[in-house]
């Protein structure tokens, strides 16, 4: 090899050590600065906020952020900055003042936007303290809020307005009975069905107001389900149903009796609605792997697939028509929802149009009896 290689060989290294020493020095000085923007004790105590909590540096990145902070999706690690939360640094510092304000976070691969509320504080010309929370979940519950409030004064409309038509309509036929009997007794039907509105309308508000069942006893399931189907046994002979239960074990479980009476009562009186006359609707209790379930069989119109993603909605109908008639009222199968969800269980929908439906409600098994 030629001297001239040589040379050429030995400058190029030591121009290559250079480099990477001085990268390896800006590297040193950039870390000892934001150890010195933010110190070690303040590292520590934002380490331990339940809040995102981010340094924002005026070149629009992080001094430093927390955990929190990185899970929200606002900062990384290597000092990345969302960049709405980067404007909202700017124009903090350009007020002067801490403004808030609320910006969507788009992560992983769906890019599915979360919604977090953040403020931001200017320290000093260099710095801003931003805190940032996630408000999807509370957004969504304001959005469910409004919705549920739209529906309930819609679904009380109905009722309302037409028990105001028939007051009218049995004034001006005051002098002739059979007329005001006729419209009498849809008076009675329509108040019964405002009346039965408003008494679930409660129930699902006092169900979604509490996470879980305060008042649990040991109960026996099949103790429970006779019960309810006793309570529907009424509705279902002036309908000409057949009402059979089958047990096949006797398990005990925790629970509050009231309400799996409710929630079994509201499955058989949907299946009772949604069945021809004289066709059979059976309630079965089995047991398997220590999970109870009940089952409720009917063989009724069935409900179509788009329907059955939908039905423990509230208010929904699959079949609007056909529930005015019976006087449902779309709040039963979220009601049963909502108290198997209280009681750390499941219900499950199998249907076919024209075959019929089998709602399934599952619980934990406490003991199995013999």
């Amino acid at each position: 090899m030629s001297p001239e290689v040589w040379i050429a060989a030995l400058v190029g290294l030591v121009i290559g050590v250079g480099i990477t020493a001085a990268l390896q020095y800006f590297r040193t000085q950039e870390v000892i600065q934001e150890n010195t923007l933010v110190p070690h004790r303040t590292r520590q105590l934002m380490g331990v906020l339940q809040a995102g909590a981010v340094v924002i540096r005026r070149d629009r990145r992080a001094a430093f952020s927390n955990q929190m902070a990185a899970a929200l999706g606002v900062s990384r690690p290597d000092g990345a900055l969302n960049s709405d939360l980067a404007d909202l640094a700017e124009e903090a510092w350009r007020r002067g003042e801490a403004i808030e304000s609320e910006i969507a976070v788009q992560r992983g691969v769906l890019r599915t936007p979360r919604f977090v509320h953040a403020r931001v504080t200017p320290v000093d010309d260099e710095l801003c303290l931003a805190l940032v929370n996630d408000n999807t979940e509370s957004r969504a519950a304001e959005q469910s809020r409004r919705e549920f409030a739209v529906n309930v004064s819609h679904e009380l409309k109905t009722p309302i307005g037409a028990i105001s038509l028939l007051a009218e309509t049995i004034e001006e036929a005051y002098d002739d009975p059979e007329m005001v009997l006729r419209f009498s007794k849809k008076m009675r039907k329509e108040a019964r069905r405002l009346t039965k509105l408003i008494q679930e309308i409660i129930e699902i508000t006092r169900l979604q107001s509490s996470g879980s069942v305060a008042d649990q006893e040991e109960l026996h399931l099949d103790g429970v389900v006779h019960e309810a189907v006793e309570a529907a046994r009424v509705m279902a002979e002036a309908k000409g149903i057949r009402l059979v239960t089958d047990v096949r074990a006797h398990p005990s479980v925790y629970g509050d009796r009231d309400l799996l009476v409710m929630a079994f009562r509201n499955l058989v009186d949907n299946a009772v609605q949604y069945s021809d006359e004289g066709s059979p609707v059976t309630v079965s209790v089995d047991s398997r792997d220590g999970v109870a379930s009940v089952a409720v069989i009917d063989r009724g119109i069935g409900i179509d697939s788009t329907d059955a993603e939908r039905i423990f909605e509230r208010f929904y109908r699959a079949d609007p028509a056909r529930a005015r008639d019976t006087g449902g009222t779309g709040l039963g199968l979220s009601i049963v929802k909502h108290i198997a969800l209280q009681h750390a269980g499941s219900v499950a929908l199998w249907s076919e149009p024209g075959v019929g439906s089998t709602f399934t409600f599952k619980l934990a098994v406490h003991q199995e009896e013999s």
